[in-house]
């Protein structure tokens, strides 16, 4: 899944970016293997920060139903 939405990120960049040489304006400075890493990094940032969000209890309700789990030995 997170290599298909870099992939269509990286699409997307690169398609505005021939859209700016058709145009006749500067092209985006970046190579595509540049552009390519800079979004699968991204991607890898926000993945990894939505499961750790995902999997610990930050919100008062996610605090409260960890301890309703806990203190009855589901958790």
């Amino acid at each position: 899944m997170k290599q298909a939405i870099v992939r269509l990120v990286v699409l997307a960049i690169l398609l505005a970016n021939q859209a700016l040489v058709v145009y006749g304006w500067d092209p985006l400075p970046f190579t595509e293997d540049q552009i390519y890493q800079g979004v699968s990094t991204v991607a890898t940032i926000g993945v990894a920060v939505w499961a750790w969000f995902k999997d610990n209890p930050v919100t008062k309700k996610g605090k409260h139903n960890d301890k309703f789990l806990r203190d009855r030995g589901m958790k």
